[in-house]
């Protein structure tokens, strides 16, 4: 695999990850719905979390999909970094 495609895909999934902490992070706050910055957040982030939400079984209050995504998303890095390496 050529390195900076590595590199450039490796940076996308960092960058999912801290959009997905940060939705997470302003779960916990008041913050508008109408907020340009919670729906571009929301936009980006819901297509990776919808689909582990629904096979995740209900756990009260506490949403574990975002735990579920960032851990995926590591593991890719993972395999990506280690492909490039090669």
């Amino acid at each position: 695999m050529n390195p900076a495609i590595a590199q450039l895909f490796t940076l996308f999934l960092w960058l999912l990850i801290l959009a997905i902490f940060l939705r997470s992070l302003m779960s916990w706050f008041p913050i508008s719905q109408d907020n340009e910055v919670a729906r571009l957040l929301y936009r980006i982030t819901e297509p990776l979390l919808e689909p582990v939400r629904r096979v995740l079984p209900r756990t009260g209050f506490i949403d574990f999909s975002g735990m579920v995504v960032i851990i995926l998303l590591y593991v890719m890095i993972s395999v990506v970094q280690r492909a490039a390496a090669q």
